[in-house]
């Protein structure tokens, strides 16, 4: 299936809750819900020649610790794995917003 940039991603609020609240009634100690990164991270990986979106991969360290790994994709559906990746990410939890519909706290 080539990709475009252009794929539909949208979603309400309400159906985003549902799916996150699914995810933390469902968590194991230890993982995250999700993680934050910053625009310039972002930006570094679409700007590259061929990508035309990005993938995020969930990802572990050697300490078992959850984290995520984000590349560029090409039209193909390929990674650009010579290209730009991003995974210095600040974990939620501890960096969750205060009141949030998506992690529960709203």
């Amino acid at each position: 299936m080539p990709f475009t940039g252009e794929e539909d991603h949208g979603i309400s609020l309400e159906e985003a809750a549902k799916l996150t609240e699914n995810f933390r009634e469902s968590m194991s100690t230890g993982m995250i819900l999700g993680g934050f990164f910053g625009k310039t991270a972002l930006s570094d990986i679409l700007k590259q020649d061929e990508c035309v979106g990005m993938r995020i991969y969930n990802a572990q360290f050697a300490d078992g610790k959850p984290t995520y790994v984000l590349v560029g994709v090409n039209a193909a559906g390929e990674d650009l794995e010579d290209g730009e990746l991003a995974e210095i990410v600040l974990p939620c939890p501890p960096y969750c917003p205060k009141a949030s519909t998506l992690n529960g706290t709203a």
